[in-house]
């Protein structure tokens, strides 16, 4: 059947997208409930085929992100971890959060992000460390408990993504 094919594909396409953003969260929750509405009899199979195509073309705009915010995948999912939920900022904040994330990034992979790093704990310290340093340039809205919040969140997202000396989730 035509719907469970375009489902698989989803499927697949939905978990690479989630690997590279946990912040995507929604995308798959959202999959799920269409999934669990189908099954629960509530629509027919074209309905569920109409849904499965805009679900796709959501998709499609979601992976054109990057490019539209002007950043790559691994700065995207940062920034979307610092902005997420949404934060009451004015464009030059967001540009400002943007600048905070390329620059963690930037930092993190030159020197920090070593070979195991994960298995040292002085090289978690430092990390962590470079983390919670550039976190600080981030613009007021963000309040000592924001701050630390983010800065678990972006030190849990860097542990769980990267892997040290070059290897993470994005080189493929």
């Amino acid at each position: 059947m035509l719907a469970e094919q375009l489902r698989k594909a989803i499927e697949i396409r939905l978990q690479a997208l989630y690997m590279l953003n946990r912040s995507r969260i929604n995308f798959l929750e959202a999959f799920q409930k269409l999934i669990e509405e189908y099954n629960a009899g509530s629509m027919n199979v074209e309905e569920y085929y109409r849904r499965l195509l805009e679900f796709v073309k959501n998709l499609n705009e979601e992976e054109k992100r990057s490019l539209s915010e002007n950043l790559s995948e691994e700065e995207l999912a940062i920034f979307d971890l610092l902005v997420n939920p949404p934060l009451k900022m004015a464009k030059k904040e967001i540009m400002s959060v943007k600048k905070v994330a390329q620059e963690l990034l930037e930092k993190l992979k030159s020197d920090k992000l070593v070979l195991d790093w994960r298995k040292k704990q002085q090289a978690k310290a430092a990390v962590k460390l470079c983390i919670e340093g550039i976190l600080e340039h981030l613009p007021p809205v963000f309040d000592i408990d924001l701050y630390h919040q983010k800065c678990g969140l972006v030190y849990q997202h860097v542990y769980e993504s990267y892997y040290g000396s070059g290897r993470s989730v994005y080189v493929k």
